[in-house]
């Protein structure tokens, strides 16, 4: 069998190659724009190949390569990977050794689970809308801020045909009127691009009914809660809600030696696009929800307001989980377990 460790690159990949049959051993450096790493694991179809690499967010054509050619692809947790060198000494080589080792001495980290080409499709959806409403959403602000200095202060009533009239008919010096006019069209053309997604992320989140189970819980739309089970994947993969706290970055770091406890600010390592809805639904919830309202509000004035939201976002997404392992929606979570009475 033909064992690869595989150093992955945007651009190339350095690999460390050994045929366990002839001891035969190469580290060749592969290009990937002039087709020279297509062309070296073509070579491989037909032959017994087992090939690590680490996850990369840049890997996908790779990865359709080798389950093309019906190559064996191992993914690995980088983190533990990297935990795994004793030595300073970094190159792309010693990197695609280590992998190597780890394949051969059976203590390679490979990732348990990972989403179907398809889920990662429907991700690739929920995070093209929510940067399209990210650029409208500071269109709009630019608009704003242009009104008020015109003395124009009616807010949200900026976006109704009545204030939109008003605002288009003040007069303004030139560039001032070109940029007002420009930042119109785009917030249209913007608006025009989004409204097809909305109605793309509603389907999907029709046709998933745990996505329409945690929509029941206050301040969880479409969005996040399609993010949620996108993200997670399975609820059975996680054996508590601190695992899930943890996944999602949402745990604080912690440096602590001699009996003494030292703990930071969040970890972040997790999926930055639903860590980031979940401190928008967060917000919603501590509305709606009373219990949520009281953690808000404690935390607030204990620390501050962004903690407190934090503190939230990681209740609700253990909350969440519950949820979906229980298969319960949120009245019948709160009708049945401790929250009764």
């Amino acid at each position: 069998m033909i064992i690869i460790g595989c150093d992955f690159h945007p651009r190339f990949q350095q690999i460390a190659m050994l045929n366990d049959e002839t001891g035969e051993y190469q580290e060749p450096h592969l290009e990937h724009g002039n087709g020279e790493a297509a062309q070296f694991y073509r070579r491989l179809q037909g032959q017994a190949v087992g090939v690590g690499m680490e996850a990369s967010g840049h890997s996908r054509w790779f990865e359709r390569l080798l389950a093309e050619l019906g190559l064996e692809l191992w993914v690995g947790d980088p983190a533990q990977i990297r935990a795994q060198k004793v030595r300073k000494q970094k190159t792309d080589k010693e990197d695609a050794r280590l992998i190597l080792k780890l394949l051969l001495e059976g203590r390679f980290p490979r990732l348990p689970w990972r989403p179907a080409p398809a889920e990662r499709d429907v991700r690739q959806l929920v995070l093209h809308r929510h940067r399209l409403v990210q650029m409208r959403t500071r269109v709009k602000n630019q608009l704003q801020a242009l009104a008020m200095n015109e003395c124009l202060c009616g807010k949200s009533k900026l976006w109704s045909r009545a204030g939109r009239a008003q605002f288009e008919a003040v007069p303004l010096l030139p560039w001032t009127a070109r940029r007002r006019q420009e930042l119109f069209q785009l917030h249209d053309q913007l608006v025009s691009t989004t409204q097809p997604l909305d109605q793309a992320v509603a389907e999907q989140a029709a046709a998933r009914p745990e996505v329409r189970l945690l929509m029941t819980h206050p301040g969880v739309g479409e969005v996040t809660a399609l993010a949620y089970v996108l993200t997670l994947g399975e609820p059975k993969r996680f054996a508590c809600g601190k695992q899930v706290a943890s996944y999602l970055g949402l745990v604080p770091r912690e440096d602590s030696s001699g009996g003494k406890q030292r703990l930071g600010h969040i970890s972040k390592q997790g999926n930055a696009l639903l860590r980031g809805l979940l401190c928008e639904a967060a917000h919603v919830a501590a509305r709606h929800e009373p219990e949520l309202r009281r953690v808000w509000r404690r935390m607030a004035m204990k620390k501050n307001r962004p903690i407190a939201t934090v503190a939230v976002a990681r209740k609700l997404a253990v909350r969440l989980w519950w949820m979906w392992i229980r298969g319960l929606d949120y009245g019948q979570m709160f009708g049945s377990g401790s929250h009764a009475g």
